[in-house]
Parts: structure tokens; sequence; C-alpha cells
């Protein structure tokens, strides 16, 4: 990397964060951990179904994220570097739950879907919530059930796109390819999404949850 490289990427406030965390301040470390508890619990709750293991897996990639702070080098944008971790904490996460043989496609009390939607549903229609607010739950739930239809890759260049106003080259340092296999992956992934959510929008037919493999 050359040096006006470097000090491109040190324009950026969460790199500079960053290097005082690599300088052993907690202050920073705190700032950091602030500004993307939320985020990086959203986006490994889509990830891997469950909002208490994206709590649980963001606590990890803090930990791992604090452990190499004294390799840390400013090569790229905070943000693609932290979600790199999150990507192989996920990752990890799904082999581990392929093994155990433990993920469903049942809409539980901490599924992808979020506690109960089913249970939202009816409460709506008998009046316990505003139409506006059903509308907002439904499109929210079928936004998150046609997401759960496309594979792992997929799901994370739509989430690093959409979620995190990631570029190409970005996601691309994220996800360990190139950016040519970026754009190819949001191709079919839109396309993905354009299938399952069009009958939705003609008919009111809720996607299906047929999840996608996990290659390409």
């Amino acid at each position: 990397m050359t040096e006006s490289s470097a000090r491109r990427y040190t324009l950026d406030p969460d790199v500079r964060l960053m290097l005082e965390v690599r300088d052993d301040s907690a202050a920073a470390f705190e700032e950091l951990v602030a500004r993307y508890q939320g985020r990086l619990v959203t986006v490994l709750k889509h990830q891997v179904g469950s909002r208490e293991l994206a709590e649980d897996l963001a606590q990890d990639v803090f930990l791992r994220m604090y452990r190499a702070r004294k390799s840390y080098e400013p090569g790229a944008k905070f943000a693609a570097w932290l979600f790199t971790i999150a990507n192989h904490v996920a990752a990890n996460a799904l082999r581990s739950q392929s093994r155990r043989r433990e993920v469903t496609l049942r809409s539980n009390d901490s599924g992808p879907l979020g506690p109960r939607p089913l249970d939202r549903m009816l409460q709506a229609s008998s009046g316990q919530m505003p139409a506006r607010q059903l509308a907002k739950v439904e499109m929210r739930d079928i936004v998150r059930m046609a997401l759960e239809t496309l594979n792992e890759r997929q799901r994370m260049a739509v989430l690093l796109s959409k979620f995190e106003g990631m570029s190409y080259a970005e996601i691309a340092v994220v996800m360990e390819i190139s950016p040519q296999a970026v754009k190819s992956l949001l191709s079919r992934a839109r396309e993905n999404l354009r299938e399952v959510l069009q009958p939705y929008f003609e008919h009111g037919d809720r996607p299906m949850l047929d999840v996608q493999d996990n290659h390409e």
C-alpha cells in the first residue's frame, strides 16, 4: 500500500479511532463499539437467523477486533475491515449450526422473522395494531422472508450493499472475492428477489422459504 493510500484511509474517522485503539485507547474502543454494535447485530441477524445469537457473535467480532489491534493497518475503510471479521464469524457460526443440524425454517421466537411474526399479524388483524403499522410490519417480514431465500453469499452481498452502502470494491474486500464477482452476486440476488417478490406484489402471495444452497 502506498503512503498516499494510507493517508486517504486515515481520513476515515473510524480508521483514526481504530489507530487509537491500536495504541490501547479504551475510549476509542468504546466509541467504535457504540457506532457499530447495532449495525453488526442487524447484518449478523440476517445471516444466522437469531437476534440472540447475532448479539453474541457481535461481541465475538469486537473481541477479535481488539485482539487484532496491534496488527491493524489502515489498508481499507474501517467498516470493510470490521465486516470482514464479521463475515468470518458468521460463516463459522453457520457451519457449526449445520453440523449440529439446528438450522430450521420454522418461524419461532428467535427465528429470522423476529419474535413471533404470525402472532403480530394476528394481533394486527384483530384491531390491536393500526393498519399503517400492519403494512410496515408485513412489508418488513416479506423482505426478510425474501432475503432468507437467497444463499449465504448473495445475502451477505445484499446486506453490505443495502444496509451498509458499500461499493463493489468494499464488498469484495469483506467477502474476499473480486469486484466483478460481487457484481455477479448482486445481479443474481436481484433477479432471485424479483422472482420471489413478484407474486406477492401482484397477487399477495407470501414468499416460500425455499432456501438455496450456499453456492454462487
